[in-house]
């Protein structure tokens, strides 16, 4: 199903399913879909900003230039999903389990990771400054390069004091 240019800021799509689905364009800016499940969708340069996920089920979707900044994941289940080119600044993925996601060229500057479940979680090309709840980033892979240029959150989750 190709749906493009939705107009769904706002809308409450609580427990909705949605699966086999191409979203282009449109908005879904601060619309609530809280227990929802959604399988094979992909989601093309979208607003999505304040977008909530809570409690849901995301399994083989792509977000691909999507607006996601001060969207919430929390609590949800996300497998074999990927977030290519998107804004995820303010994210809220605390309690939430990832598995099999990629996060690329995403950044994820104040994202609230606290108490989030990784397996097989890559990042590359992320911003994690101020994020929150980093050493839950445990076992993720991210290039070294990546590594460095967040090395302050990174050591602020460990409890490194850096001195200059």
């Amino acid at each position: 199903m190709l749906v493009e240019g939705l107009d769904g800021d706002e809308a409450v799509l609580d427990r909705i399913a949605v699966r086999d689905a191409l979203l282009q364009g449109g908005s879904l800016a601060n619309a609530r879909a809280l227990r929802s499940e959604w399988r094979r969708v992909r989601f093309e340069n979208g607003r999505l900003t304040g977008l909530q996920l809570g409690e849901a089920k995301l399994v083989d979707v792509t977000f691909e230039g999507a607006r996601l900044d001060f969207a919430s994941f929390r609590l949800a289940r996300l497998e074999r999903v990927v977030f290519r080119d998107c804004r995820l600044e303010e994210a809220d993925f605390a309690g939430a389990r990832l598995e099999s996601v990629l996060f690329e060229q995403s950044p994820l500057t104040g994202a609230t990771l606290s108490f989030a479940a990784l397996e097989a979680v890559e990042l590359s090309g992320c911003d994690l400054e101020g994020a929150s709840g980093a050493e839950t980033l445990r076992g993720a892979r991210m290039p070294l390069q990546d590594v460095l240029a967040s090395a302050t959150t990174l050591a602020g989750a460990l409890g490194i004091q850096i001195v200059t």
